[in-house]
């Protein structure tokens, strides 16, 4: 089964189903539609008990997802356009976060800023020697993630570790993301997409209840440390002079001058 939207593939492997962001020519970078697509998904397999287990992964060996295409920020003029996009991403990660099903991310190459909340958003990760993760946002463009955004990288890597992410803007190899607790497993690129669909079916062949309710106990635990949204906070980034020049300069592909302001 395969989807019209080629920018994203859909396709069923036996009890597994991968779901493929197709742009490689862009590093996977996702467009609104690519991000409604989770959702879609998401809501699809849930309807099929046939379907145990779901793969996210990124075509080509460069990327998983290389975050949101920049383009799309240009359109930002006011605090509704700020808060309404966080509030779609956020829409979009919980989703695939809340999925009835056990989730898995393939990485190869790059999971930087909405493809690391992505790949964090599943319950887990297995990578090729060549993943590299991050949120580099205070180098590049200048904006915030969400509070649950936060949430989701303090669970996962801890409060020091999170803020080193977003103080550095420095990526985090594959070594690493696996010290940390950011990734399962670290397998060799011509063995990978085979050894993700054996784990996979593995996993499809336990218990689907007793998986589902170990998923939603985890969550309800983590819950109890999700914080209140705060959009004081994400305005205050999102509406900044820096902000917009952290755009234009990727979009110019040149060095940001930051004012603070």
């Amino acid at each position: 089964m395969s989807d019209a939207n080629q920018d994203v593939i859909f396709e069923r492997k036996g009890p597994v189903a991968w779901l493929t962001f197709n742009r490689p020519e862009a590093r996977n970078a996702m467009t609104f539609a690519m991000y409604e697509e989770i959702v879609r998904v998401c809501d699809e397999i849930e309807q099929d008990p046939d379907i145990r287990v779901l793969v996210l992964t990124g075509a080509g060996e460069k990327a998983f997802v290389a975050g949101t295409d920049i383009n799309q920020f240009k359109t930002f003029t006011n605090p509704e356009h700020a808060i309404d996009y966080e509030s779609r991403i956020d829409r979009v990660v919980t989703r695939l976060e809340t999925v009835k099903r056990p989730t898995i991310a393939m990485i190869q190459g790059y999971a930087v800023g909405g493809g690391a909340a992505l790949a964090m958003a599943c319950d887990m990760r297995i990578v090729a020697p060549n993943a590299k993760f991050g949120v580099p946002i205070s180098r590049t463009l200048g904006n915030t993630l969400s509070t649950n955004g936060y949430a989701r990288a303090i669970n996962l890597i801890g409060p020091a570790r999170t803020k080193e992410m977003i103080y550095t803007a420095k990526m985090i190899d594959a070594e690493d993301a696996q010290r940390i607790g950011l990734v399962n497993e670290i397998v060799e690129p011509d063995r990978l997409r085979e050894h993700v669909q054996e784990v996979a079916e593995q996993i499809a062949a336990n218990a689907p209840i007793t998986i589902q309710v170990c998923k939603e106990s985890v969550r309800y635990v983590l819950e109890q440390t999700m914080p209140p949204k705060n959009e004081e906070l994400l305005l205050r980034a999102y509406m900044s002079e820096d902000f917009k020049e952290g755009v234009n300069a990727f979009l110019e592909k040149r060095k940001p001058e930051w004012k603070g302001r």
